[in-house]
């Protein structure tokens, strides 16, 4: 029977508490991420969009940006309720059970509601911070030119405010196993796959 998940955070309910992550994991996650998966919604067709973020933790925002014209503009106007998937993966965990069959993963999700960033300081603030959590050594006016009024005038910039979020890891060395049937060999252990 189905759970009812009415009226509750869509955090609730863990189907693997063991595998639940706590927020200064999810923190720290959170900052190395490197590509993130946001869902917007018009109606009832959802869409995911891969990009680049910032995690903003002294306001507990999620930045991103897209162009000032487009479906994720016209999504969050109409919708501003917003998901974020970031995740990372390791190797794959062979089983002796088709339904143990694995994957080493790491990922936190984040539900929030985003607002358009429209203060030209506040926007650029979140741009640099955002360029140097990817190119932390690169310097505004140094290496690259200084965003100008013409570039902010075409991007949009979004704040995510964060409103709940989880973390999950499996990181475990090799999937479930049965002893209702023969073992594998280590060997399949090593595959690249």
């Amino acid at each position: 029977m189905a759970r009812n998940y009415e009226n509750q955070s869509p955090t609730e309910f863990q189907r693997l508490p063991e595998y639940k992550r706590e927020d200064d994991w999810i923190r720290a996650f959170l900052q190395e991420a490197k590509i993130g998966h946001f869902a917007t919604s018009w109606d009832d067709q959802s869409f995911i969009t891969p990009s680049m973020f910032w995690f903003d933790e002294k306001n507990r925002q999620i930045i991103f940006h897209s162009n000032i014209a487009g479906r994720i503009r016209a999504n969050i106007e109409h919708n501003p309720k917003v998901c974020l998937e970031a995740s990372e993966i390791g190797k794959l965990l062979p089983s002796n059970v088709a339904l143990e069959f694995s994957l080493q993963y790491r990922s936190v999700v984040v539900f929030g509601i985003v607002h358009i960033l429209t203060d030209p300081e506040e926007t650029r603030y979140a741009l640099y911070n955002l360029i140097k959590k990817y190119f932390p050594t690169m310097t505004a006016g140094k290496e690259f030119r200084e965003i100008t009024e013409k570039e902010l005038r075409a991007t949009s910039v979004y704040a995510l405010q964060i409103e709940s979020w989880s973390g999950k890891e499996n990181w475990k060395d090799r999937a479930d196993q049965s002893d209702e049937w023969p073992p594998l060999d280590d060997e399949w252990f090593d595959e690249p796959f």
